[in-house]
């Protein structure tokens, strides 16, 4: 009997206060779910049920989520990079999580070898996927449709099926890429593990108690540990 193969959950960190954006991260969270098989299970922040109405609630709840989950994605798009989005990108690097970046954005808006600032760069098990998004819907558009009118094109929903394409291409590369960040081997020492993930729980100023906190984070080590990720 083939032995079934465990899905991995992936922390989805994006922007998600537009339209674009919960359409782009639901859309590409599928199908990366798609593309893997059901290997890599993304969870949307934005699909979270609130735990609270307060920013801080908010922020906890993120935090927790990120540290619970097996790898992350981050989306690296925009003229300057979404700040929470590059807080938890380093939240999870403190956390030695195996991380894939994300940039579907054409314009350069950096200041070293990947177009983002360089201190988000040249961190241990990351792998980048820099796939300008424009280009390759150009490309579909010209490879499918180069003659159709704008009206025959929008009334048989061509365009939003050549995005869909576009995205499934980029849904395949994040996938490849979250494989190789999976198989890459963990840069914490095992003698600090432990207080690595206590000064995690206590560092960001978590609500709750202290020792309850500790406990909820030897818990997810502890899950790390059993799935070969520490």
């Amino acid at each position: 009997m083939k032995k079934k193969t465990r899905s991995s959950t992936v922390y989805f960190a994006s922007e998600l206060f537009t339209l674009k954006h919960l359409i782009g991260n639901a859309y590409l969270a599928e199908a990366i779910y798609e593309k893997s098989h059901g290997r890599y299970l993304c969870e949307l922040p934005q699909d979270f049920e609130p735990r609270g109405s307060t920013p801080r609630a908010v922020r906890d709840q993120d935090i927790r989520a990120l540290i619970a989950c097996d790898l992350a994605l981050f989306n690296f798009d925009g003229s300057e990079l979404d700040s929470g989005t590059v807080v938890e990108f380093m939240f999870a690097k403190f956390a030695d999580i195996p991380c894939v970046i994300l940039r579907s954005d054409l314009r350069k808006a950096g200041d070293g070898s990947d177009p983002w600032n360089l201190m988000a760069s040249f961190y241990p098990r990351t792998v980048n996927v820099v796939m300008p998004s424009l280009l390759s819907y150009k490309a579909i558009l010209k490879r499918r449709h180069r003659r159709l009118e704008e009206v025959i094109r929008l009334a048989g929903q061509h365009s939003s099926a050549d995005a869909q394409t576009m995205c499934d291409e980029i849904a395949a590369a994040c996938v490849k890429a979250l494989d190789r960040a999976r198989e890459m081997e963990p840069v914490m020492p095992k003698h600090l593990r432990e207080e690595v993930y206590n000064w995690l729980a206590l560092m960001p100023g978590l609500r709750g108690k202290e020792k309850a906190l500790r406990k909820e984070f030897e818990r997810y080590l502890e899950r790390k540990v059993e799935r070969d990720l520490l």
